[in-house]
């Protein structure tokens, strides 16, 4: 037990213990075979299901479980800890029903949030698009009232689950005259049929091929004439899109930074245990000061970005606004990650660079952090952008 779970209470820790098992057992043994493959983990997504993952943050009354974000936030390191891409199919899906939580209307929570609490309903979360990454006001996909539908034309990109989720929090622009842009902006809850390509005027072309964060797809969504029912309008009001997925995005980034500390974790897990096994000059590497001196930098990194992760979720669990704390931890979180990461390869030498050992995985994985969810230069301005403001004379 680390120094920044000492605080836990005796519910979350069984809970971030039951999900540490589940990943021992049934994650690590077949992580890097299913990695290897890009393969999609059916079968971890099933225990998912039985341990109640996808229900974890929605209330009781819709069959969740109810939890704060700082216990799933502590599960997530864990999941990431097993395989990165794990927890990648989950959090678009916690995203999703953070915002239908928060801005749903009553009739779409009862409609969505049961189905969604059993993991029968799985969900994608889309803003990005090929023309546009960090500048969201920037988008291009339209969606026009037409009757009792809205008909969506667009192209959006880099959509974690975009094939086999069955509902997509889609951002799109419904009023693209508005001045400011972000005031002409809505999101809809675009449902579809899971695995199928090409359906009423939604195209899904095949997945994109990456360097790491194999296993969970991610695809493009391409829109021609698609009609979304009305009622899907995310809030059941027009124009309130931009801050809807601003707000899904800042519980996303304690995701992030959860991932970090996780994928960070089981780095240094492998290259201590490295460090002792294997011997150079005599005497197991560990005892030589080069790499004490690494072991003692990565422990206290990973400490750190715990500290930040946790800060963050235990502030929005409060109710606070928290965009500044959670940028704080998804930009420290995914840079150590990155450092910790690459010290373990450099502890285990020419091997780190064989597919056979488990850091090479992690070091593919690895880089996606720095940019998922807002890259670090972005961080880095809402971070500034808030302490001003917050500091303002």
């Amino acid at each position: 037990m680390t120094l920044a779970l000492d605080q836990l209470t005796d519910d979350q820790r069984e809970i971030v213990d039951l999900v540490r098992r589940f990943v021992d057992e049934r994650i690590i043994p077949i992580a890097s075979e299913y990695e290897h493959r890009d393969a999609f983990p059916d079968e971890i997504v099933e225990g998912l299901k039985e341990l109640g993952i996808f229900g974890f943050t929605i209330p009781e009354e819709y069959g969740g479980l109810g939890l704060d974000l700082t216990t799933y936030a502590l599960a997530v390191c864990e999941l990431s800890r097993g395989w990165m891409s794990v927890s990648g199919i989950i959090n678009t899906h916690f995203i999703a029903a953070d915002m239908l939580m928060r801005d749903g209307t009553d009739e779409q929570r009862q409609r969505f949030l049961p189905r969604m609490a059993t993991g029968e309903l799985r969900c994608a979360f889309s803003m990005t698009e090929p023309e546009c990454g960090s500048d969201v006001q920037a988008i291009r996909s339209t969606a026009v009232r037409d009757g009792d539908d809205y008909v969506v034309n667009g192209q959006k990109m880099w959509v974690t689950n975009g094939l086999r989720a069955g509902m997509v929090t889609t951002l799109v622009k419904t009023d693209p005259a508005a001045t400011p842009a972000h005031r002409g902006m809505s999101c809809l809850l675009i449902e579809k049929e899971p695995g199928v390509d090409k359906q009423g005027g939604l195209t899904i072309p095949p997945q994109l091929q990456k360097l790491g964060y194999k296993g969970v797809e991610t695809t493009e969504l391409v829109f021609a004439d698609h009609r979304v029912p009305a009622r899907n309008l995310l809030g059941g009001e027009e124009g309130h899109g931009f801050r809807h997925m601003m707000s899904g995005i800042e519980v996303g980034r304690v995701n992030v930074a959860a991932r970090g500390v996780g994928v960070a974790q089981r780095a240094f897990d492998i290259a201590i245990r490295y460090a002792q096994e294997r011997e150079a000059f005599g005497r197991p590497i560990a005892k030589h000061q080069a790499i004490q001196f690494k072991l003692a930098e990565m422990g206290t990194k990973i400490e750190a970005a715990r500290l930040l992760m946790l800060s963050a979720a235990r502030k929005k669990d409060a109710g606070e606004r928290s965009d500044v704390e959670a940028g704080m931890a998804k930009l420290f979180a995914t840079e150590i990650c990155n450092e910790v990461v690459e010290d373990a390869l450099r502890i285990h030498g020419g091997y780190g660079y064989s597919k056979e050992y488990e850091i090479e995985r992690l070091y593919r994985d690895a880089p996606l952090l720095l940019i998922g969810e807002g890259t670090s230069e972005i961080q880095k301005l809402i971070i500034a952008r808030g302490l001003l403001q917050r500091n303002a004379l």
